[in-house]
């Protein structure tokens, strides 16, 4: 089975897409968030992935009031990044009702802190690896590093993440098919469960990547082609399962 995971990307407490990491390319597809949540589990998803755009670029949880009406408005588990940079946030936010959360900048920044947190709080700590030409960027991907995407989700093999979150920015909102090969590359060098995100536009995005679930494809993120309907949510569930 494929996890399917609906997103909900939150700038200014609205729900947005953007176009290849870009803030200045936003494209507003609500105005209520919870609602939003609402029909994605009306739809018959089983999880939420939430990004606090904001407080990805900020260092700092900035959305934090549409967060909470999300998680008081279903029931589905949920899982949220953007601008969790210290334990203290993480340990916050897992009280607060979010089944797990997703470090990306701070893995990169602080392993240890990340190793810690998986330490502390087992099975719900994911690693965000958001990449471009398979090179991580971090801080709301407006700044690129040296680093492998490969190398830095090695560094979490023992640690006890429960899934790395994989982004190829450059398919980030294009509709331009995700980045399979890579993608699928990541799984098969490593042990910890892979989500794709990035690029999902149709069906058969999903039948692809539904081959590779042997291999340790977790999952994939869908966000711009749910909200312009080029993929029916019955449809991609009936091919998740």
């Amino acid at each position: 089975m494929l996890n399917l995971y609906p997103a909900i990307d939150l700038k200014d407490g609205q729900c947005v897409r953007l176009l290849r990491g870009d803030m200045k390319q936003a494209t507003v597809f609500g105005k209520d968030p919870a609602a939003q949540a609402q029909r994605f589990e009306e739809a018959g998803f089983q999880w939420l992935h939430l990004v606090d755009l904001n407080g990805a670029f900020k260092g700092a949880p900035v959305n934090a009031e549409a967060v909470r009406a999300i998680r008081a408005a279903v029931q589905l588990p949920i899982q949220l990044g953007g601008g969790i940079r210290t334990l203290a946030q993480v340990e916050a936010w897992l009280d607060a009702g979010i089944t797990r959360v997703i470090l990306g900048t701070i893995a990169l920044r602080d392993p240890a802190l990340v190793k810690d947190a998986c330490k502390r709080f087992p099975g719900r700590v994911a690693v965000g690896i958001d990449a471009k030409n398979g090179r991580v960027a971090v801080e709301g991907w407006a700044e690129e590093s040296d680093v492998l995407a490969t190398d830095l989700a090695k560094q979490f093999e023992d640690a006890g993440v429960a899934a790395i979150i994989y982004t190829d920015i450059s398919r980030d909102g294009a509709m331009e098919g995700p980045n399979l090969d890579e993608t699928v590359a990541l799984a098969e060098s490593i042990s910890t469960p892979v989500i794709l995100s990035g690029g999902i536009s149709r069906l058969e995005d999903l039948i692809a990547a539904r081959a590779y679930t042997g291999i340790g494809l977790d999952g994939v993120i869908i966000g711009r082609a749910l909200y312009e309907g080029s993929i029916n949510p019955a449809d991609a569930l009936k091919v998740a399962a």
